[in-house]
């Protein structure tokens, strides 16, 4: 119960963090995919800055994980980059057509845009329908 509050205080934080840097801002995203302003190129810029030092921490250190288990992070299989490009592909355009990305959608759900209940519920159903026929698509 204790680890559970730990995720939940973990999200409500990020999900603040979300709503006042702007980045669920649906202008924010417009501007940033119309090539209009450096904002969210910034926060995202600077996200990768702080995974790239910290995965090299982690790896460096062999800093375990909360409950003291081994960290192990597998290097990228480079010869599926296919799947790379269009997996992203398919992230950005659900993205620039949605005007948020799944972690934002719960975080705008929290400021009250309860229409942000009809993303998450495509989401689960993308994600179901997606098991459902996982085995019938190329890996």
């Amino acid at each position: 119960m204790l680890s559970n509050l730990r995720y939940l205080l973990g999200g409500v934080y990020f999900g603040f963090i979300l709503v006042k840097s702007e980045v669920v801002s649906w202008f924010r995203i417009q501007e940033m995919f119309r090539f209009q302003d450096f904002h969210m190129y910034g926060i995202i810029g600077s996200a990768i800055i702080v995974g790239i030092i910290s995965i090299q921490i982690i790896k460096r250190l062999n800093i375990p994980d909360i409950e003291g288990n081994p960290i192990s992070i597998p290097p990228k299989d480079t010869s599926q980059w296919k799947r790379y490009i269009i997996g992203g592909s398919m992230f950005g355009l659900g993205w620039a057509l949605l005007g948020a990305c799944p972690g934002p959608i719960f975080a705008l759900l929290g400021t009250g845009l309860t229409i942000m209940l009809i993303p998450i519920a495509t989401a689960i159903l993308g994600t179901w329908l997606y098991g459902a026929v996982r085995h019938k698509l190329p890996h």
